[in-house]
């Protein structure tokens, strides 16, 4: 059951503290709470609970705050309540009215957060935030609007990036020889759960070679190099041996043993050993090294090796990604865990950037992959450029105006790189913890949120900055002041916060 929190929330400065004191309004928690729009996305987070029956659930303003604070601080689930537990500013950020020493949720709440609160959800939530700044520092809304109404057609506007990525995941670097020996120990733990219920009617248990089959396992896994054909008689001893207990479950089940007697994560790990063993025999009995659909891990079945032909990583193991860029500003537009092909998706980005913003950007810019000739001839048809050189011989004389623009170009679209480098190094997506599907695709998306939250946040507070210097560079001599009629012009024009509502124009 949800039920919607009647009371509004009241300002930071009214937020109630046991020490008798007040919420800063210039915190970076409050400044942030402002920035994402709560209330236009909580009817859509009702849905997905009853009107009548269960426990109230937790508001959708905590259940998102809390996921953004833990990835903005890059802390774990545990870590992330006991920091809201301490931290007043935090608990004003997920919606309480005054402050608590107790926790307002337990840590296992992140797990259900992330699997209501889905991907699609919080693309939502990142294309509106950023539309609604993008728009109030555009100064010819007005006459876009004129446009509209005249039914004239609108120009082209802004520009796009494109590129792709990979999020690895958080498993054991995979290896043939490994994972089967994964798979028959899993197996034996099952065989041994199995035969509890059986033990007077079997006074024998099956016979598994368990120990036998682990020092044929640390022989080769031990030695530093090992030969080829050395690797691949270990991988054909450790698969007679998976095929020998995955008889002994079969004749156990059918002495009278149920599958109801193993745990929920040992059922569907015996359904990845069944595919495990059918792929890893396949690629033995043809000498082959890929094999479709191939499984890296027996916990995280959905995984897949991505080739990306990176220097130091030419396979990550994890969901490609890709992401558009727009005014520095970050959005995931596809995420899938089989490897793909970024530029049969340029259509597509290029027609949502038009359903966010209303027009065409003005140029693509794009790495060579994209550069096909059928996504070259649709960009030209709505009068978009796309960057690169064109297909064919390249010419003999190549004017100077062409290479500026190609050099400039190539500057320009620099900036998805950093926002995969600061996503990756300063956010989580470098390793994304989470093992289900559903929880690593809300996971990932919530770092691209956060990416543009921290960019709105340091604007703003760049803003604020100005207060304490002075604009005029002839006067650098004289001690600073505050221009306050500087600043606040830089406000209305950014239109960052509204001065009629927001107690910032009492500050000034």
């Amino acid at each position: 059951m949800y039920r919607k929190e009647e009371q509004p929330l009241p300002p930071p400065e009214k937020f109630e503290l046991p020490f008798e004191g007040k919420l800063s309004p210039n915190n970076r928690w409050v400044i942030m709470a402002e920035l994402i729009p709560w209330d236009d996305f909580e009817e859509e987070y009702a849905k997905l609970f009853s009107a009548e029956k269960g426990a109230p659930a937790k508001l959708f303003r905590m259940a998102l705050g809390t996921l953004i604070i833990k990835e903005k601080l890059g802390i774990s689930d545990r870590e992330t309540i006991e920091q809201i537990r301490e931290n007043p500013y935090l608990q004003y950020f997920i919606g309480l009215n005054c402050y608590q020493q107790e926790p307002p949720l337990e840590s296992s709440m992140l797990v259900h957060f992330r699997k209501r609160i889905d991907g699609e959800l919080i693309n939502k939530i990142n294309k509106k935030i950023v539309k609604r700044e993008i728009e109030k520092s555009d100064k010819e809304v007005k006459k876009k609007d004129c446009l509209q109404e005249k039914g004239e057609k609108i120009k082209n506007k802004g520009k796009l990036i494109l590129d792709a990525t990979c999020a690895p995941a958080d498993i054991k670097y995979p290896t043939d020889l490994g994972i089967l020996n994964q798979a028959r120990i899993e197996t034996e733990r099952i065989i041994d759960n199995l035969y509890k219920p059986l033990r007077v009617k079997l006074r024998k248990k099956p016979r598994t070679s368990r120990k036998i089959a682990r020092k044929e396992y640390l022989k080769v896994a031990k030695k530093r190099k090992v030969s080829y054909q050395e690797r691949r008689k270990a991988i054909g001893k450790q698969l007679k041996y998976l095929k020998k207990n995955s008889g002994n479950i079969e004749d156990l089940i059918q002495a009278g043993a149920s599958l109801e007697n193993l745990s929920k994560r040992q059922k569907n790990c015996l359904e990845t050993i069944k595919k495990v063993y059918e792929q890893q025999q396949s690629m033995w009995e043809n000498k082959t090294q890929s094999v479709p659909q191939r499984i890296v891990s027996l916990t995280q079945r959905h995984i897949r090796p991505i080739v990306r032909g990176k220097a130091g990583k030419p396979i990550e193991f994890g969901a490609k990604l890709s992401v558009s860029c727009v005014d520095n500003y970050v959005f995931l537009e596809k995420i899938s865990w089989e490897n793909f092909n970024e530029s049969c998706h340029l259509k597509e980005q290029v027609e949502k950037y038009k359903e966010t913003f209303g027009y065409y950007p003005e140029s693509v810019h794009v790495d060579k992959i994209y550069r096909t000739r059928e996504n070259r001839n649709w960009c030209k048809e709505r009068g978009i450029r796309i960057s690169g050189p064109k297909l064919g011989r390249p010419p003999k004389n190549v004017s100077e105006e062409e290479k500026k623009q190609a050099h400039s170009d190539e500057c320009f679209r620099n900036a998805i790189e950093g926002k995969f480098g600061q996503a990756k190094r300063r956010f989580s997506l470098n390793l994304v913890m989470t093992k289900l599907p559903e929880t690593s695709i809300t996971s990932i998306a919530i770092t691209f949120l956060v990416v543009n939250l921290s960019k709105l946040l340091r604007q703003f507070l760049s803003l604020f900055l100005s207060l304490f210097t002075n604009n005029r560079t002839g006067e650098l001599i004289k001690p600073p002041f505050i221009n306050f009629d500087y600043t606040l012009n830089n406000f209305y024009v950014l239109k960052l916060i509204d001065l009629s509502e927001n107690s910032w124009s009492k500050v000034a």
